[in-house]
């Protein structure tokens, strides 16, 4: 088994998602920094990273061996082939289908401020949803949730995911404008470029007013992401950082 890794900076491994699994990836499993894309043979791939080779018997072992539940706000991530005692809420993510297993910090920051931000009977939109998680997540505290992604593979395993958790939440096909606000909050690890530009429709999302998560942002690009909410009437609650990767909370006021 060939194993293409991606490291450093995955602003938009959103938009490599797609591409990887066309190509013929069998799964993709999140990191601490990286992310692994697991095939059977070596292809050309036009993105940063290398190849490593795994022995084809063991890839799978190693892989599920490796993968270990994380803790993330009020959740416990988990495959489901985990077990776990602990308090935290179970969220069960078949991981290697899409992007959002808990295992990269920008999945992680998400998860804890929708754990402090949610209250039962929101509307909640989570954007790009891919896996399905966040919205997944705000279903599991109450909310009315709603997920969308412009990558049409990843709406039935978002939906499976949602039935493994035993939660209902909306997976639909498109962007912001596919969706009918308003929202009480909207959740978007994407990438800073595009949180700038979508800074007016985000603000379009809520009523009088309403909370934006915004995380996939490099530490270095924050202060575009800043200028442009701050330009649309966002006020900014909360700033939490992990590693090179920032998570911002703003209220539309």
């Amino acid at each position: 088994m060939h194993v293409f890794r991606l490291r450093g900076n995955f602003e938009s491994l959103d938009a490599y998602t797609p591409l990887l699994f066309d190509l013929g990836a069998r799964g993709l499993e999140e990191r601490p920094g990286e992310v692994w894309a697991y095939f059977p043979d070596r292809v050309e791939l036009p993105l940063p990273g290398e190849w490593l080779e795994l022995p084809d018997t063991d890839w799978l072992e190693a892989y599920r061996r490796d993968l270990k539940p994380v803790r993330a706000g009020a959740f416990v991530v988990l495959a489901p082939w985990h077990g776990w005692e602990g308090p935290e809420r179970r969220l069960v993510i078949e991981p290697g289908m899409a992007f959002g297993t808990g295992h990269h910090e920008t999945t992680r920051l998400a998860l804890g401020a929708l754990s402090r931000r949610v209250e039962p009977g929101m509307r909640v939109l989570d954007l790009g949803t891919g896996s399905g998680i966040l919205a997944i997540a705000a279903a599991m505290l109450g909310a009315e949730a709603w997920g969308v992604d412009i990558d049409p593979a990843v709406i039935p395993q978002a939906r499976a995911n949602a039935e493994r958790n035993r939660v209902e939440a909306c997976f639909v096909e498109g962007s912001l404008a596919d969706v009918e606000g308003p929202f009480d909050l909207v959740v978007a690890n994407l990438y800073a470029e595009l949180h700038a530009h979508l800074a007016e429709a985000y603000r379009e999302a809520f009523g009088v007013c309403g909370l934006l998560i915004v995380t996939g942002i490099l530490a270095e690009r924050e202060r575009m992401v800043r200028e442009a909410l701050e330009a649309c009437s966002f006020r900014l609650l909360e700033r939490e950082q992990e590693g090179e990767w920032v998570c911002l909370t703003w209220a539309a006021v």
